[in-house]
């Protein structure tokens, strides 16, 4: 297993592809490619038999072109990265920091693999991607990406803190239809690794993944509520929904005549949540709160949960 580290130091365990199952990849959809040039073409020459020898020749490079350059790059841009010989092989093409592919991501690789692929036979693209340490052909290079292992051995699960328990549910109503699994595996790998951060790397970490999730869902964070603490609430909230959905709860809360529903203030065993340095804000770790009975006649507060609000 292969650790890439992002901008943010969050280290993404992934594997990248060798060269044989590459290869394999490459040939699946060469092949398919090939088989819809030729039908193409095949349709070309039945439709353009009246055109001069010029004529035919430009239609003949243009279907070229579109067939064998444009297709993958299509290809590619719509699946975020799985060609059918990917998804054959159970690999995908993502960014360097693990982030799913664009358009341009999708034109470099194929545009350089028209000369290292197509060009060379596979020649350039062999040794290219057996000098590479992960494996990266000259296209992969030039865009910044890497092909990884999407199917990899069954491991055990990192463990993702808990909310605190005063934002469990808050977020019951949120639509999270919009968020890609791209941005759900960079919270959960934040959330896991948090505590192993510098305290305002994390703290940035959290705020850029909060926005990125705000911006995906169209409704704003509660205010004064850490970063940390609305990632981890939003992270229960969709196995919550996950969980009624594969056991069919429909949605609904759970009755019956051993449920009791607990009250506001209730904290169940090992809800409480101790928020690491990465996660609290860098200017909140020097602070000293102030105990209930240092004012005469202050009201307690409530259960404390780890957390201290942003400055």
């Amino acid at each position: 297993m292969s650790e890439l580290v992002t901008g943010e130091a969050v280290a993404l365990e992934l594997r990248p592809a060798k060269l044989p199952s590459r290869a394999l990849a490459v040939l699946i959809d060469l092949v398919v490619a090939w088989a819809v040039f030729l039908v193409v073409t095949v349709a070309i020459v039945a439709s353009t038999s009246s055109l001069d020898d010029a004529a035919a020749a430009a239609v003949a490079v243009a279907s070229f072109v579109l067939v064998l350059v444009g297709g993958p790059i299509a290809v590619e841009t719509l699946s975020h990265g799985r060609s059918l010989g990917k998804l054959a092989c159970g690999l995908r093409v993502v960014r360097d920091d693990g982030g799913p592919i664009r358009f341009r991501h999708a034109l470099v690789r194929g545009a350089v693999g028209v000369i290292e692929i197509l060009g060379t036979f596979g020649v350039v693209a062999c040794i290219a991607s057996l000098v590479s340490a992960r494996g990266r052909r000259l296209g992969d290079v030039f865009a910044g990406t890497l092909v990884v292992r999407e199917r990899v051995p069954a491991a055990r699960a990192a463990f993702v803190p808990p909310p605190p328990p005063w934002l469990a549910g808050r977020f019951s109503g949120l639509d999270l239809s919009g968020v890609p699994d791209g941005l759900w595996l960079a919270i959960r790998q934040y959330l896991t690794r948090m505590g192993q951060l510098d305290p305002q790397v994390g703290w940035a970490m959290a705020e850029r993944l909060a926005g990125d999730l705000v911006a995906r869902t169209g409704a704003p964070a509660p205010e004064g509520v850490p970063p940390a603490a609305y990632l981890a609430a939003v992270v229960q909230e969709r196995q919550v929904r996950d969980a009624r959905r594969a056991f069919g709860g429909g949605g609904q809360q759970p009755t019956g005549p051993g449920y009791v529903t607990p009250p506001p203030e209730y904290v169940g065993p090992g809800a409480a949540w101790t928020v690491p340095a990465s996660a609290a804000h860098p200017a909140a770790q020097h602070a000293v709160p102030e105990r209930p009975g240092d004012q005469e006649g202050a009201e307690a507060p409530p259960p404390g949960t780890g957390f201290v609000p942003p400055a």
